[in-house]
């Protein structure tokens, strides 16, 4: 079993008058650590002078779930994704929805070794098209996540990354490029958002990360907003987001507004209305953004996907119950008009809603 894994980006620090320490250059945080010290998402370790990634393989919450969980609506609609993560974060958003995972720090008891090459096994055998790193951050295991990543491109499974997106330069451009799917977890259109609720990160890292997608990388991508009462969810705010996405990304990014629900450090807060899902997407719509979706809600209405040209229903989806579907590969049956995306010639996968756990 492996235990400690060489950690890539990391580098000695320089800094005059302080200890012998290394510095990690994974994400925008750049830890200084000391002899035996951890950074800020515990998984990687100065040992030896050197960086460790001692969470190399130690998986955690491995199930099958719908691809649309992600959520990505506009990548094989219908198919499974094997979903996993490890312990540790490198954001410590006090809303984390996944703070049992993203917090845990007993890698014996709350994860199993599992190595690269049995990753895309385990999707085979659940009937999943794509294996998905989730629920805590693949920045902080970028290593791993790649060596998956080959051996599911290896095995024709594809890979999805759920990510916040707040990683350097040098480790995104590695991981996209064995990356075929994405949704990045935009939590805020504001600096002073990340910095006292995300108690770190920053909105202007995040939004590179969002640029060097589109312009820079092949991984489709989607977006995702968490909306939270009183915190990110003003028409000013929404409305900056919807402008700054339609600006650098284009019309046809799908966008997500999802619903909060009370956890970890912020059980103060009300769920979000359903509502304000409903005017955020409106806001969204008539900013120019073509395909906007809410979640966590049933809202099939709000839920589906349209043509953007003669607005022909789609795909139809209830949580992540799919219907209705009459794409033809990646056009409108009704028009013909192409609709951004990765859809499959022979159409809509047969996962269904289904959710189960998967062993090693």
């Amino acid at each position: 079993m492996k235990l400690t894994y060489p950690a890539r980006y990391w580098h000695p620090d320089e800094t005059s008058g302080r200890e012998k320490r290394i510095v990690c250059t994974c994400c925008p945080r750049e830890c200084a650590l000391r002899e035996g010290q951890r950074g800020f998402c515990f998984t990687r370790m100065n040992r030896g002078g050197q960086l460790d990634l001692t969470g190399y393989g130690r998986v955690i919450g491995l199930c099958a779930d719908p691809i649309e969980k992600k959520p990505l609506n506009h990548f094989y609609p219908g198919t499974g994704v094997l979903s996993f993560g490890t312990a540790g974060c490198n954001l410590g958003c006090k809303f984390c929805q996944n703070w049992s995972m993203s917090k845990a720090q007993d890698y014996d008891r709350a994860a199993a070794y599992v190595p690269p090459e049995q990753i895309p096994k385990l999707a085979i055998e659940a009937g999943c098209d794509s294996v998905a790193f989730t629920y805590n951050d693949p920045t902080i295991f970028v290593e791993y996540a790649i060596d998956v990543a080959q051996a599911c491109r290896a095995a024709g499974i594809h890979t999805v990354a759920v990510t916040a997106g707040f990683i350097n330069p040098a480790a995104r451009k590695d991981l996209f490029a064995h990356i075929d799917a994405a949704n990045i977890d935009l939590k805020a259109f504001s600096e002073v958002f990340y910095k006292r609720i995300c108690l770190g990160g920053g909105l202007r890292e995040v939004l590179d990360t969002l640029e060097y997608l589109r312009q820079q990388a092949s991984t489709w991508f989607e977006v995702t907003t968490l909306l939270i009462p009183d915190e990110n969810d003003s028409d000013s705010e929404i409305q900056a987001e919807c402008d700054w996405l339609l600006t650098h990304l284009g019309d046809s990014v799908p966008v997500h507004f999802t619903a909060f629900h009370p956890d970890w450090k912020m059980r103060d807060k009300m769920p979000t209305p359903h509502d304000t899902l409903r005017r955020a997407r409106a806001i969204a719509l008539r900013a120019g953004l073509k395909f906007v979706y809410v979640g966590n809600v049933h809202d099939s209405g709000s839920s589906s996907t349209y043509c953007s040209g003669c607005g022909a229903l789609l795909i139809e989806r209830d949580w992540y119950q799919l219907g209705t579907y009459t794409l033809r590969e990646n056009r409108c049956d009704a028009c013909g008009t192409e609709i951004p995306g990765v859809f499959s010639q022979s159409g809509m996968g047969a996962f269904g809603a289904q959710r189960f756990g998967v062993s090693t």
